[in-house]
């Protein structure tokens, strides 16, 4: 079978909704269901979190990493005081990242894993940046930022997790109608997961979006979380992420000292966030 018959066959079952998750990520996305309805009690939402013990333990310490507790206060130790601190905005995104990494974790491939490990590491990147752009560029909401970069390759990480059903789906450079092919499953999974609209456009804007100056919105700051980020995609070779910035339009937007302590700030969040989804 060649690599065009097989993306065929899962953009032919994408579109018809027919999408493979793993078991896990059905789980999580009970807990995601429960989450987005707003009259989801607090009372409710701790006694979802505490049915997981692995969710209970991320929860707190996503809690009591440098992404939410910037200030360096005293550390929490219940899930209460933890959801609170976090919000359910926070922890739908926390339940959104444990479905990214969960759909590696049945590759059986080795080259998969280390394509899908390295996804994670730019996500987590694009995540963090994304989060502290908002805050110091964009000037948006930056709790959305943070579940957008954190959402934003959830169709590579479904093709990855469906790539050892067939051996060399991912193999070789790169094709144009690869990524179109990408595009409509990254569309469909984020319609099953449950994406926000504006969050979904934002993404699927990625590719071949433009730059605003100066950048106001959701995807300028996807944008500039992608060019900066220090790991590549490795499913995607595009022009935005190879470019350094110094070779972009980032360095008429940001002078260096910011981006200096963007990059810091970034990087501390992405070493605590890690280090809280326990990966």
């Amino acid at each position: 079978m060649t690599r065009l018959e097989a993306f065929g066959i899962i953009v032919a079952q994408a579109t018809r909704g027919e999408l493979v998750f793993p078991t896990s990520v059905n789980a999580a996305l009970q807990l995601q269901l429960a989450l987005a309805d707003p009259e989801c009690h607090i009372d409710t939402a701790i006694k979802l979190v505490l049915a997981d013990p692995a969710l209970a333990a991320r929860t707190v310490a996503l809690a009591n990493s440098a992404v939410f507790n910037r200030g360096g206060g005293a550390g929490f130790t219940g899930v209460r005081a933890a959801v609170l601190r976090v919000g359910y905005r926070n922890l739908y995104s926390l339940v959104a990242a444990m479905v990214v990494r969960q759909f590696g974790s049945k590759i059986v491939d080795p080259n998969l894993r280390i394509m899908a490990q390295q996804l994670w590491e730019h996500t987590a990147h694009v995540a963090a940046l994304a989060h502290v752009i908002a805050r110091r560029v964009t000037f948006i909401d930056a709790d959305t930022a943070l579940f957008a970069g954190i959402v934003h390759e959830v169709g590579g990480f479904y093709l990855l997790s469906r790539a050892d059903e067939f051996p060399g789906l991912l193999q070789g450079k790169p094709e144009r109608w690869m990524e179109s092919a990408e595009e409509v499953i990254s569309h469909e999974v984020m319609k099953r997961l449950m994406i926000p609209d504006a969050v979904a456009a934002a993404v699927e804007g990625v590719r071949d979006g433009l730059l605003a100056i100066p950048p106001d919105s959701l995807l300028d700051t996807l944008l500039l979380a992608k060019q900066l980020a220090p790991v590549a995609s490795p499913l995607q070779a595009s022009s935005l992420e190879m470019l350094t910035p110094s070779e972009s339009v980032i360095g008429f937007i940001i002078d260096n000292e910011m981006l200096k302590s963007i990059l810091e700030e970034s990087d501390e969040e992405v070493k605590s966030m890690c280090a809280a989804l326990l990966v």
